[in-house]
């Protein structure tokens, strides 16, 4: 398995770090954008990225506040929920990757949990040309607003069966999307995918998702519907 290096990604503002992992012959690339008081340590973020890397997807898990940000964050909740800047580093890391001799030219895709769900989406529709497909894990896609129409990449939305009130509003945000995109359930789940099997159900989808739209491969979720129409999953 490709071993983590830390690097550090400079944005306008501030340099953010990282962990990158690139396999051998990679077939793509798959930026993770954390939200709610989460970072790259993320345990269930780091479980996704390993699936994703051993269908040969190379992952980024980048922090998208600095230590001092987070620092405050953890005092007052208040950047978590800057979807604009969040937004504006998850495209900075985009143009970053784009510029790196070992990720430039890899097709694209976003992975966001929690706020960093929005984040993604609202990156996507910055960076409509860079940006092939986009998953969310108990996200809240909602948050992007006005900028979910102007998604270009096809979206998969997960979330779990016992998390009632996020169900509601990712439904209420696929509606407003334009692009393919799907609505998966894991049964049973609650937000954080603790229960056995659930987080290995998320990861499962996310790589089929990617494989599909970042390098083509075949794409048979459960009640998946092609035509860009919601699926429970």
């Amino acid at each position: 398995m490709a071993p983590d290096t830390m690097i550090r990604v400079q944005t306008a503002d501030v340099a953010l770090e990282a962990d990158l992992a690139v396999p051998d012959n990679a077939r793509g690339v798959v930026l993770f954008a954390h939200g709610s008081g989460s970072s790259r340590h993320s345990p269930r973020n780091r479980m996704v990225a390993e699936r994703l890397r051993g269908t040969g997807l190379a992952t980024v898990l980048a922090d998208l506040l600095t230590v001092d940000e987070e620092a405050r964050d953890r005092a007052t909740t208040a950047l978590r929920f800057d979807i604009g800047l969040l937004a504006q580093r998850v495209a900075a890391a985009v143009d970053w990757l784009g510029r790196q001799p070992r990720t430039a030219g890899l097709p694209l895709g976003l992975f966001g949990a929690s706020t960093g769900a929005a984040a993604a989406l609202a990156a996507a529709a910055h960076r409509p040309a860079d940006v092939r497909a986009v998953v969310s894990r108990g996200g809240r896609p909602d948050l992007a607003g006005d900028l979910l129409p102007r998604v270009q990449a096809p979206t998969l939305l997960i979330v779990g069966g016992r998390d009632e009130q996020v169900i509601g509003l990712n439904e209420q945000a696929a509606a407003t999307l334009r692009v393919e995109h799907a609505v998966q359930i894991v049964p049973g789940a609650t937000h954080l995918f603790e229960e056995p099997g659930a987080l290995e159900q998320v990861a499962g989808w996310a790589a089929e998702w990617f494989d599909h739209h970042l390098t083509g491969g075949d794409l048979t979720l459960d009640g998946y519907l092609p035509d860009g129409g919601d699926s429970n999953g």
